[in-house]
């Protein structure tokens, strides 16, 4: 399987089947396969909100369990009050919306609400070239829109694939870009390794200040932010395709990464730190005839087979008190095969050992996306079905 992503259509067609309708009893699970053998942790799936198009993010709004920011890869941005029951679109952008383009991600500023902005990534549909294009907007909830689009950062795209799509703010404030490869397959144009491309990367950069001729500044401590060596917005380097990540309780940034034909990899991100991509898939050697020089690479510490998925989705580090059994535990899952899993992840960000993955079950559901509320609670979406569910407990 060569050519492979979350929102790919046809990964969809192959692998995912319907959901019951919203409003109907708790999901419940399939332990199959390796999860038999595995620590089992019990959980159901709610349906919290339904009739969604293809929702590529779930963002709650800091401080809140029921305001709640949801993405359409076709192009609208729509926010839901869960407590009201109430819904209104707060933005429509025209986005070409093949294979893996479209509406992708959508964060608020860490100092929401005091500081009313809010962050897009999209794929813009227009006369300039295919691109990823990341933009603030003003945060005005009593029109109902988002207004006022400044555009922070452009990048082309070489192809409609691996563009990732995730923005997160850290505990540093400052806002990281997970870009994929450029697509196709096999990272043809060798971004993932090259530090003068921005492509395959974990950018960061402070968007409170500008810099000559940008919108945002570069952090001084940022790996090459002299740009003599490398793209001074580069964090880290050697990523394929980065679908979610999140930064966990002790500050780590986590990051699921997209493999190629055999690999699914959970790894840390460390600054400066090389995930990889294309010399190894996961902790293994993409070619088997290459020297991998290992040591020098930062190491998953959790990875699974295309025997049990083929497209991982990141999601977070469990902080709620609903679910114990999953304190700690940074929360995954497989778009393709709908299984979830939990990891806790080790103390070091360059292991020397992956962790044991401890099953929630293999559900009928094409997992788009994960979502966590002010109270550390998770959610996730169908992007099939478009019906986003609320995790919980079942006795």
């Amino acid at each position: 399987m060569k050519n492979k992503l979350p929102a790919l259509v046809w990964i969809l067609s192959a692998f995912a089947v319907g959901v019951p309708a919203y409003g109907a009893a708790v999901l419940q699970p399939v332990f199959s396969g390796k999860d038999a053998a595995r620590t089992q942790i019990r959980v159901g799936l709610v349906p919290v909100l339904s009739k969604l198009e293809q929702p590529t993010d779930i963002q709650f709004i800091p401080g809140s369990t029921t305001q709640v920011v949801v993405c359409e890869k076709t192009g609208k941005v729509k926010f839901f009050d869960l407590k009201k029951k109430n819904s209104s679109v707060i933005g429509t952008f025209k986005v070409y919306r093949v294979s893996e383009l479209g509406v992708l991600g959508f964060t608020f500023h860490p100092k929401f609400p005091k500081t009313p902005k809010v962050y897009l990534n999209y794929n813009p549909e227009d006369k300039g070239p295919m691109r990823t294009r990341i933009s603030e907007f003003e945060w005005v909830p009593g029109r109902g829109t988002l207004a006022g689009e400044r555009v922070l950062l452009e990048v082309p795209q070489p192809y409609s694939n691996h563009n990732a799509g995730q923005l997160a703010f850290g505990p540093d404030g400052l806002l990281y870009i997970g870009l994929g490869d450029g697509g196709a397959a096999d990272d043809p144009h060798g971004n993932g390794q090259n530090p003068q491309a921005l492509l395959g990367k974990m950018l960061r950069v402070n968007i409170d200040k500008k810099a000559a001729g940008l919108q945002y500044s570069i952090p001084a401590d940022n790996p090459f932010a002299d740009g003599k060596n490398g793209k001074a917005e580069i964090f880290a380097v050697g990523i394929r395709n980065p679908w979610r990540y999140s930064f966990d309780p002790k500050g780590r940034l986590i990051v699921a990464d997209v493999g190629q034909n055999q690999w699914e990899e959970v790894s840390f991100v460390p600054k400066g730190g090389n995930l990889g991509w294309k010399t190894m898939e996961a902790a293994h050697c993409f070619d088997p005839k290459e020297n991998c020089k290992k040591a020098e690479l930062v190491p998953p510490f959790v990875e699974y087979g295309h025997e049990e998925g083929v497209s991982i989705t990141g999601g977070y580090s469990y902080t709620g008190k609903a679910i114990p059994e999953l304190k700690d535990r940074y929360v995954f899952g497989d778009f393709a095969t709908g299984r979830i899993w939990a990891a806790l992840p080790p103390a070091t960000e360059r292991p020397e050992a992956l962790v044991a993955m401890e099953a929630l079950g293999k559900w009928p559901i094409s997992i788009s996306t994960f979502g966590r509320d002010a109270a550390g609670e998770l959610y996730v979406a169908d992007f099939g079905e478009g019906v986003i569910y609320s995790v919980t407990p079942v006795k």
